[in-house]
């Protein structure tokens, strides 16, 4: 079931849409589904996970094509590819660039990853700015620690 799409969502894809527009790309059925997909899923993916889910939706659509549009659009700063603490080992994951930087917060026990939006991040980004006289384009945190059921599975763990 799709759900109906929020101001924020139709803006990043409108400025998705017009960003790949005035590079001369044109925005294809295939494209259009694997930005769906990175929108829409309310995952982190990776490039796999992403092909396997593409593949749902047009059973044509290779891995290539998959692998070459996260390029692009990482390269024309449309996504971000994030590694998460690299929990689950050497795979990126992959999201749209959104117009609210945000912290991501990995469990390193299980893997739940949450966003985190707040002020803090503003304020960090401007200290930085700041104390090194240094413009800051993207910033990009990540948080790791446990969350707290596997803080709980580790204190009943005999040491």
């Amino acid at each position: 079931m799709r759900y109906a799409k929020t101001e924020p969502e139709m803006a990043v894809r409108e400025r998705i849409g017009e960003t790949l527009k005035e590079r001369g790309v044109r925005l294809t059925r295939q494209r259009r589904i694997l930005l769906d997909l990175l929108e829409d899923s309310g995952e982190h993916l990776d490039a796999e996970r992403l092909y396997d889910l593409a593949r749902l939706k047009d059973p044509k659509l290779n891995r290539v094509t998959v692998y070459r549009t996260l390029k692009m659009l990482k390269d024309g700063g449309l996504v971000d590819e994030l590694d998460l603490m690299h929990h689950a080992g050497d795979q990126h994951y992959y999201e749209t660039r959104r117009k609210q930087e945000h912290a991501h917060v990995v469990c390193l026990g299980c893997g739940r990853v949450e966003e985190y939006f707040g002020e803090p991040l503003g304020e960090l980004r401007r200290r930085i700015a700041a104390k090194f006289s240094f413009e800051v384009v993207v910033a990009r945190t990540e948080v790791g620690g446990y969350c707290a059921a596997c803080r709980a599975a580790r204190a009943r763990k005999p040491r």
